[in-house]
């Protein structure tokens, strides 16, 4: 696609193919490592924590519990997350319960919810039973429940949340049940971040939006609602703001409404910036030839005759609403329409956002033409 003077733009962008995107990252657990991935590909970073993991208070609970699995035989163990069988077995170690745990779990048969538990419990010296393909707690209920349960002990190690419906379907059955809770969710300490997140999805300034886990997409959607703008949120997430997750279960909330989320055929954070690799520059990127010059847009960087620019999110907007049929006049109460999210805005911030254009583009603002008396144009020759 390219030509002597004009790099191809696979090449341009090819050793930082997320260059021009926003990305947002709602993760606590592990963001730093997500965001470091992103950054080295190129994407321009939004960290907004949506929850943070609070350890239970001086682990009595989970003491408790541990004690309670010791008590008697195991039938049953489930394990829902390397997390948090590892902060478990670590927990019980420390108070030298450890060796007997272990013991009590191998006498069992033990269930994991997907590769990290299945990787955490192999971690710990024992082998997992059974682990559903689909990484569903409701496939490993399904299972347990086409068994007799009467009298039968089964621990559950929670995730965050309690699994009380789990539980309870496990008690009608008969069953002995102790619940594990290892960590639980909390809202982050400051919630700023995630309240301008939202507010910049509602606006389409981000391109895509991570998440990890479930609550986490439960908190961004929760927050969204205390800020009037859930219905704003979820139309851009149906349209320009990608959602990606980093698996079919973490994604369920966003399937229930309906919405466009993606993720990887592995639950790993690498595989998830893949998927955005993959993904993001097949939705935004537009290449064409205006006035004898070669154009690539992608996200909010463009390309233009071997220079590299980078535009705010308005810039791009306008410019890549300008692209879609070069040559077409389009008015300012369309541009107004396509490029803009804010209710009060006028025509007047129409013709100051081309102005901005214009001075970004330097020596290629003559790509941009105005018709007297009807709009604005993309120069074809």
């Amino acid at each position: 696609m390219g030509t002597a003077t004009e790099p191809d733009p696979d090449a341009a962008f090819g050793e930082a193919p997320l260059t021009g995107f926003t990305v947002g990252v709602t993760a606590a657990r592990r963001r730093d490592e997500l965001v470091a991935l992103l950054v080295r590909r190129g994407a321009e970073v939004v960290e907004a924590p949506a929850l943070r993991i609070l350890p239970l208070e001086d682990d009595i609970a989970l003491r408790r519990a541990t004690r309670l699995c010791l008590e008697a035989p195991l039938d049953y163990v489930v394990a829902t997350t390397g997390i948090g069988w590892r902060g478990w077995m670590s927990a019980a170690e420390g108070w030298g319960l450890g060796p007997a745990l272990a013991a009590a779990c191998r006498d069992a048969v033990v269930f994991t919810r997907g590769p990290k538990a299945t990787g955490a419990v192999r971690a710990s010296g024992l082998r997992e039973g059974w682990s559903p393909g689909s990484e569903a707690t409701d496939e490993l209920l399904t299972w347990l429940l086409a068994r007799p349960l009467s009298g039968r002990r089964i621990a559950v190690q929670e995730h965050g949340v309690p699994l009380d419906a789990f539980a309870v379907a496990l008690r009608e059955r008969g069953a002995e049940v102790v619940s594990v809770p290892v960590y639980r969710w909390a809202p982050p300490e400051d919630p700023g971040p995630v309240r301008r997140l939202v507010e910049q999805t509602a606006r389409r300034e981000v391109h895509a939006l991570t998440f990890t886990s479930a609550p986490a997409i439960a908190a961004f959607l929760n927050t969204a609602d205390e800020e009037g703008l859930r219905d704003a949120v979820v139309d851009a997430m149906r349209g320009d703001v990608l959602p990606v997750a980093v698996g079919p279960i973490c994604g369920r909330p966003l399937l229930d409404l309906g919405l466009p989320v993606v993720w990887p055929a592995r639950g790993r954070l690498g595989a998830l910036v893949r998927t955005l690799v993959e993904t993001l520059p097949s939705r935004s990127r537009r290449e064409l030839d205006v006035a004898g010059r070669r154009l690539v847009l992608q996200g909010n960087a463009l390309l233009v005759a071997g220079d590299r620019l980078q535009l705010s999110p308005k810039s791009a907007a306008l410019l890549r609403a300008l692209a879609e049929n070069p040559g077409w006049v389009l008015s300012r109460a369309e541009l107004l329409r396509r490029a803009w999210r804010d209710s009060d805005a006028d025509e007047h911030a129409v013709e100051a956002a081309v102005a901005r254009l214009r001075a970004v583009l330097g020596p290629h603002g003559d790509l941009i033409r105005t018709v007297p008396k009807r709009g604005y144009r993309l120069a074809v020759a």
